[in-house]
């Protein structure tokens, strides 16, 4: 029902163009006169849905016997389309200002529906109430009158304009606070006037036992009583009927009990536990340089490491050097056997080997003590 206005706007658009091939003459004495040919309905119906809109294009494709029909040999007889496809043929649609299968009028009539104020339930379609459905600030059966908390500033045959009331009126003659007729809920009529009603003070509030009443514009607010009272006539300790557990009254004020400081007898006896006061009460944590494990208040310490063994921290450059130093013993090892235990090739071994201790030995003299002591 929506799309069918665009199928208006492309026969509009196409009124004046041709082929677009240069030679008009020609091409309407050989292609028939575009203006009734089967391009310009195409051209039409290029604009008629938008291109996310399925359910048009989907409806277009199962009418298109239809459209042909109607562009070929219905169009000088039944010159709106809209009304020829949409609502006599595919029953699709009603004319603006009617509703329903049989497209009664809605109300108001269907030449201005709902007096222009609101709008028809269902209105160009088969659907719907005909009811209507009334814009901000107008009532009625046919939104003819202002609705509760506006009045009439114009009113003549065709038109109606309402302006909004005083914010407490429900019902005035103009927008001052002198001219009210009726009170919104949480206001009293005196004298014209609406004045707000005192609930808190006139018992008409119900808050829950712990909370106060705060009188508010039309209404009233429910705040919670602090925590050091048991029932309150206001905000903060000092407006408590009572005091609750872990308070004491001082003058009109309910004050917080230190448990710490005031019990004769330790109130935390667990090993390294100390009291600390809090709003209301206490609790009991570990002292200084202790935590809580498994119940208990121990000190707070990593767990011990296991020892490093004698090899564990060796560098990959003390590798190398191993490596290097072991393939020299090597061959020394392997000159002295071919001199068949010469000493000088047998002094030699001695010092490299001596070396090589000596080198990686020299910054580990106490853990090599250490190590062998151990058995490491």
């Amino acid at each position: 029902c929506a799309a069918t206005p665009l199928g208006a706007q492309g026969l509009e658009r196409t009124e004046h163009e041709g082929f677009g091939g240069g030679n008009t003459a020609w091409e309407e004495e050989k292609l028939s006169k575009y203006q009734h040919s089967e391009t310009r309905l195409l051209e039409v119906l290029e604009g008629v849905c938008a291109p996310s809109d399925f359910t048009c294009h989907q409806l277009l494709e199962q009418s298109e016997e239809h459209v042909e029909q109607w562009w070929f040999h219905e169009r000088q007889q039944h010159p709106d389309f809209f009304q020829w496809l949409c609502v006599d043929r595919l029953m699709l649609c009603c004319p603006p200002g009617t509703y329903g299968p049989d497209c009664r009028s809605c109300a108001g009539g269907p030449q201005q529906p709902c007096s222009g104020n609101g709008r028809c339930d269902g209105d160009g379609t088969r659907r719907g109430t005909g009811l209507c459905v009334c814009s901000p600030g107008y009532g009625g059966p046919f939104c003819a009158e202002c609705g509760d908390g506006y009045y009439e500033v114009l009113r003549n045959k065709s038109h109606l304009m309402c302006a909004e009331c005083y914010q407490a009126c429900g019902r005035c003659t103009g927008p001052e606070d002198s001219s009210c007729l009726r009170c919104k809920r949480g206001w009293v009529l005196h004298e014209h006037r609406c004045i707000d009603i005192d609930e808190c003070g006139t018992e008409m509030a119900h808050c829950r036992a712990n909370q106060y009443c705060v009188n508010t514009e039309g209404s009233y607010e429910c705040r919670d009583c602090s925590t050091a009272c048991i029932g309150c006539m206001g905000a903060g300790p000092a407006r408590c009927k009572k005091c609750n557990k872990g308070y004491w009254r001082d003058g009109a004020k309910c004050l917080d009990v230190d448990e710490c400081a005031s019990a004769e007898e330790p109130v935390c006896t667990g090993v390294q536990e100390v009291c600390e006061n809090t709003e209301g009460s206490y609790r009991c944590v570990c002292a200084q340089g202790h935590v809580r494990r498994d119940g208990q208040c121990v000190e707070d310490k990593p767990p011990d490491a296991p020892e490093k063994g004698f090899f564990d921290d060796v560098t990959d450059d003390e590798v190398v050097v191993l490596q290097q130093m072991f393939f020299g013993v090597m061959i020394c090892a392997l000159a002295t056997l071919a001199a068949k235990g010469d000493m000088v090739f047998t002094a030699i071994f001695i010092g490299a080997v001596a070396a090589m201790a000596g080198y990686w030995l020299s910054d580990r003299s106490d853990r090599v003590l250490d190590g062998f002591m151990k058995g490491r």
